[in-house]
């Protein structure tokens, strides 16, 4: 059986979030992201990578000890158990989508 979807009827307003177990045997979950300047998430980790697929935009990412300035066309990948977080430093919103490499996400925060 497959699945069509339009973006509407993912949950969430700004950021819409995909977790692949909802949808029989997908082995993967996202958010697709509008992310406002100065904003993001705080430290965390998942047990699976992260890709974080930037497509407009300026993000500046956290992953372990180093801190990676991108833009538009940049891929970042946070490997798995590596505390990672992200702000956008640009003056306009950024468009990315965040790939878990796992059919459910989980996520442990670190800071709030």
């Amino acid at each position: 059986m497959s699945f069509v979807l339009n973006k509407s009827e993912l949950p969430g307003n700004i950021t819409k979030q995909f977790e692949g177990y909802l949808y029989g045997e997908v082995g993967v979950s996202f958010f697709l992201s509008e992310t406002a300047p100065g904003k993001g998430p705080s430290l965390h980790t998942h047990p699976y990578a992260e890709v974080f697929v930037v497509q407009d935009g300026t993000l500046t990412f956290v992953v372990g000890d180093e801190e990676i300035e991108v833009s538009g066309g940049q891929i970042v990948i946070a490997p798995a158990g590596t505390p990672h977080k992200f702000t956008n430093t640009g003056a306009t919103v950024a468009r990315h989508i965040d790939i878990h490499t796992s059919s459910q996400m989980q996520t442990t925060w670190l800071e709030s």
